[in-house]
């Protein structure tokens, strides 16, 4: 199969390196569930620790088919070589009522941190958003103590709204969630 039709971008890194970013296929599956399970274990910033993202390859599989099929959906990898740096989703709701509203959430590996491949990641998020044609907001939860997303998000034009308070619980610590949201 030609992973050709499934390329969005390719973009050159702070360090030189080349960013592929593509959507993911059924074969990524594996990968895609290694990658996950390694980056939770390399920070407390995601919603689960490391080797605690319990899909099977075949139902990782499945829900790579259903975001790929999704007109409000878009699953990325950004992969350098052959390797996933990061994997990055934006899910619209696709209902009536609040269709114009999308989830965003980024990963990025931490050899790979400070490097640009959040932010590369991010603009193909946005630029699915703006492509669309329902999509008028677009929401984050972070870490209230990830100052580095924080920043990213910022950049980008995200603005914070609200706090659930104590929404991580890591290390038996309770750590608040900012709320942002862009709205395009």
């Amino acid at each position: 199969m030609s992973l050709q039709m499934y390329l969005i971008n390719e973009t050159m890194l702070k360090n030189g390196k080349k960013l592929v970013i593509r959507r993911p296929v059924d074969e990524d599956a594996c990968a895609l569930i290694n990658f996950l399970n390694t980056v939770g274990g390399e920070s407390d910033n995601l919603l689960f620790g490391k080797d605690e993202f319990y899909l099977t390859v075949e139902k990782e599989a499945e829900y790579i088919e259903k975001v790929n099929s999704d007109v409000n959906a878009i699953m990325l990898l950004g992969l350098i070589g052959d390797k996933i740096a990061s994997v990055a989703e934006l899910r619209g709701f696709g209902k009536k009522r609040n269709g114009h509203n999308s989830e965003l959430a980024i990963s990025v590996k931490k050899d790979y941190w400070n490097k640009g491949v959040g932010s590369a990641m991010m603009e193909e998020l946005l630029q699915f958003a703006r492509d669309h044609q329902t999509i008028r907001n677009v929401s984050l939860g972070v870490k209230a103590d990830n100052y580095n997303a924080i920043k990213l998000y910022e950049k980008f034009g995200f603005r914070k709204i609200g706090v659930h308070k104590d929404y991580f619980f890591i290390n038996n610590q309770y750590y608040d969630e900012i709320l942002m949201d862009l709205y395009l």
